[in-house]
């Protein structure tokens, strides 16, 4: 390169040395991107009937290349395993708030309950995920680790169910409590079915009280 172009290079910046400072404030945070990405993973995922999502796809929503996926996310399956974190992260977090604040255990369960379908049906693209739809023909390992997030959760309702006996509020024995919690779980992942199957149109809630009253029937 000549001086007279290193000249022009040097007066060129100085005329648009704020557009580029503009773009630099643009490009996202550190862990911004990430979080994009996960965001549009979850909102292809709301369409139950939509194809199997690829990573093309997924970098066409969000108007960048796929190399660019690949900086932040080794795999397709590493960016399930953030979605899985965030729902694992949201869920017990707000089960630990349902039993640090109810010291009764059926208002524990019924919390939990109520919560595990309203998160569904703001997070439906999530839903999918918890289903294990959204996973199919992924890796196995994440089939794995979302049941081991929904075993978790069925080990909370046990607790729960332990405290209501304790309590004397249910007459059961030591020996039926898997059996009940495992009920309540049953019920709940029937209810996400039913969201998931209605095109994310039936909410999980509806006659949700009820519901809970008969399956904690004394």
């Amino acid at each position: 390169m000549n001086p007279n172009e290193n000249q022009q290079l040097d007066n060129a910046g100085d005329s648009q040395g704020l557009a580029k400072d503009t773009a630099v404030r643009k490009r996202p945070k550190p862990g911004e991107r990430r979080v994009q990405i996960l965001q549009a993973l979850a909102e292809m995922l709301e369409h139950p009937q939509g194809d199997r999502v690829t990573t093309a796809a997924l970098a066409a929503k969000i108007q960048v290349s796929e190399a660019a996926l690949y900086r932040h996310f080794a795999s397709k399956a590493q960016m399930f395993d953030g979605l899985i974190g965030f729902i694992e992260q949201s869920i017990f977090g707000l089960i630990n708030q349902i039993v640090a604040r109810e010291e009764d255990g059926r208002a524990q369960i019924q919390g939990i309950v109520l919560m595990l379908l309203g998160f569904a049906e703001k997070n439906s693209g999530m839903t999918r995920v918890l289903l294990g739809d959204a996973l199919f023909q992924e890796d196995a390992r994440l089939h794995e680790r979302i049941n081991q997030v929904l075993e978790r959760v069925e080990a909370s309702l046990k607790q729960s169910f332990r405290i209501m006996q304790t309590q004397k509020n249910l007459s059961l024995t030591p020996d039926d409590i898997p059996y009940r919690s495992a009920l309540v779980m049953a019920y709940v992942i029937g209810r996400w079915h039913r969201f998931a199957r209605s095109g994310f149109k039936k909410s999980p809630l509806d006659g949700a009280p009820n519901s809970l009253n008969i399956l904690l029937a004394v």
